[in-house]
């Protein structure tokens, strides 16, 4: 029980890579592996076992064949050995080339030749007699010095006996200065003893070609060698039985015919070819080019096989090892309070079922903490950032009461001296200064909010006098709708503030309020001095960071800050700078996000 606990938390241990790769090593490439060589061993064995017949059926085919044509020509010597008429003609004392010519044409003339149409393997065939009285010529030889000077005179004549099957080289036939091979049966005319007056032979030379035409037949499968009794090679594929007249034929070592190979057979059993025998040496190509071509057709077939179940294994491991992988991380970004969806197609597997149910349980704490944690946290940053922004405005204020009681001091001694640019003035910023004390609501209709800008605008007008223009275009359709208060006038004053006062010629402050593609865009531009690109960068990043920042981008951020509490990532913030040419800010807020007061669209639930 151990042990097996044991083993099983060792698999349990080995990540699903590894796993899926000990499968395919194990159970698919190893058994390609060892049946395939177990497959190409025997079907080795089984090659060579067919190499070796067709060996021995070719060997005892150019053996037949060889042996059918020297039969042929001792059947053709006996046959003249046995012809009465022949023998007796070859006897006979004539008494002039004329009784000898009426004898050829009476008897002689075709008695030989007609022998040769049958056995084409014959080239020629010559009956020699010491008989002088004859006339030598056709097929017809007189036996004198010099054809017992011959090469196959005494290669017979050594050799002894009534038949002889002999391969020599001699004088040719047609042209004595040049030397050929010859490959006879020569006989001894002496079957009628009472016609052996005068010694007779009969010599039947075969075309050596026919011979060779039968061992290069079957040189596709081995080299054929014909050897005499001497182990001399009377006809091979690669001499073509050619030779000088006084040399000898080459030797063929047979002493170690096991370590090569060599496939031996005798011609036949008859005395006259007695230790003839015809030598097979298998080409070690033709083996090798079969064995390459059947490890070449089973490795191919293995290679395609190996490479489809990689394939397939590669894809069934990777639908397995990305959907774990992508479950692993988002079980650990959970773990950072990252309630990620995972979104691919799961399948409809058991990793598919786990994957719909993790969704499923991250959606449901996700809503869970939406509901429950982080309205109470939404809730009381809006609260933390309203108050941050009133006491930004008030910081620098005096006491209310005293601030009121001065203006409205300020505003007695301009009327009675008729200051009406400085009247109108005191007036615009004690309003102001009321509406921002007596301002409760976090929300605002826009039209109030623009009421709030535009005094603000009065007062910087009164500062800069003909340098500053502002204007501003609101459609009706929006008036209505509640936006964070002082989210367009903060936007105003920073125009003022860094665009328009640094401006040497007339500055101008445009504010427009429209509806764009189901938004409320509202858009706060200058000809201000403008940012170039590093600058823009900076207050970008200050503005959209954690921390607070101080410095000039305090009302960028404050505005930025409240519209993110309260519509979320919803809201879509740009500033477009150029430097020299001025600023534009925009924010656009989707109006199923916002108030109407006026009841048309939008929603009707607080904040």
């Amino acid at each position: 029980m151990f042990k097996k606990f044991r083993f099983r938390g060792i698999v349990n241990d080995i990540p699903l890579n590894y796993k899926f790769m000990l499968i395919y090593i194990i159970g698919i490439l190893l058994p390609i592996i060892v049946s395939n060589s177990l497959f190409m061993d025997r079907m080795t064995g089984l090659i060579k076992e067919r190499e070796e017949q067709n060996l021995q059926i070719s060997l005892e085919r150019a053996r037949k064949d060889i042996h059918t044509m020297i039969d042929g020509g001792v059947a053709v010597s006996h046959a003249l050995i046995t012809d009465k008429v022949l023998s007796e003609s070859m006897d006979r004392q004539y008494d002039g080339q004329l009784d000898f010519y009426r004898t050829l044409d009476a008897q002689l003339r075709h008695r030989v030749t007609s022998y040769i149409p049958v056995n084409n393997q014959i080239q020629r065939i010559g009956i020699y007699t010491d008989n002088p009285t004859i006339v030598p010529g056709g097929d017809y030889y007189y036996l004198d010095s010099s054809v017992r000077l011959s090469n196959w005179f005494k290669r017979w004549e050594a050799v002894g006996g009534p038949l002889q099957v002999v391969a020599y080289r001699d004088q040719a036939a047609n042209d004595r200065t040049m030397t050929s091979s010859y490959f006879s049966v020569i006989e001894k005319m002496d079957y009628y003893y009472a016609d052996n007056a005068y010694q007779k032979l009969v010599r039947i030379d075969f075309y050596l070609n026919r011979f060779y035409d039968v061992i290069a037949r079957e040189e596709s499968s081995l080299d054929l060698y014909l050897v005499n009794a001497q182990n001399q090679i009377i006809v091979s594929a690669n001499d073509k039985y050619q030779g000088e007249m006084g040399s000898d034929y080459a030797l063929f070592d047979t002493s170690k015919a096991t370590e090569q190979d060599l496939h031996i057979v005798p011609i036949g059993d008859a005395s006259y070819v007695k230790g003839w025998k015809l030598i097979g040496v298998p080409q070690e190509t033709r083996t090798k080019q079969a064995m390459l071509s059947m490890q070449l057709y089973f490795g191919m077939l293995a290679g395609i096989i190996t490479l489809i179940t990689s394939i397939f294994i590669y894809i069934m491991l990777r639908s397995y090892n990305y959907r774990v992988k992508r479950l692993s991380r988002h079980m650990q970004k959970v773990g950072n309070e990252k309630f990620d969806l995972i979104n691919i197609d799961g399948g409809k597997d058991e990793i598919g079922d786990l994957i719909r149910n993790f969704n499923m349980m991250t959606a449901q704490i996700q809503s869970l903490i939406n509901n429950v944690y982080k309205l109470e946290i939404q809730q009381r940053s809006l609260e933390a950032e309203r108050i941050r922004a009133e006491l930004n405005l008030l910081q620098s204020q005096m006491n209310p009461h005293f601030l009121f009681n001065t203006l409205n001091a300020m505003l007695v001694v301009s009327t009675k001296n008729n200051y009406v640019d400085v009247k109108d003035i005191i007036k615009d910023l004690s309003k102001l200064l009321r509406r921002l004390l007596n301002w409760k609501d976090d929300l605002v209709t826009l039209e109030e909010e623009m009421s709030f800008t535009v005094m603000y605008l009065g007062i910087e007008k009164f500062r800069f006098r003909d340098k500053f223009e502002y204007y501003i275009d609101i459609s009706d359709e929006v008036r209505h709708y509640k936006i964070p208060k002082m989210s367009i006038q903060q936007l105003a004053e920073n125009a003022c503030k860094h665009g328009i006062q640094a401006t040497p010629g007339l500055g101008y402050v445009k504010i427009r309020a429209e509806v764009m593609s189901d938004c409320l865009r509202i858009v706060v531009s200058d000809n201000g001095k403008g940012m170039d690109k590093e600058r823009l960068q900076e207050v970008m990043y200050h503005m959209r960071g954690k921390e607070e920042c101080g410095g000039n981008n305090i009302g960028l951020r404050n505005v930025y800050r409240r519209l993110e509490l309260y519509y979320d990532d919803k809201v879509n913030f740009r500033i477009v700078s150029k430097l020299g040419e001025g600023t534009e800010v925009s924010f656009e807020i989707p109006l199923q996000l916002l108030e109407n007061q006026g009841g048309e669209g939008g929603r009707d639930n607080d904040i």
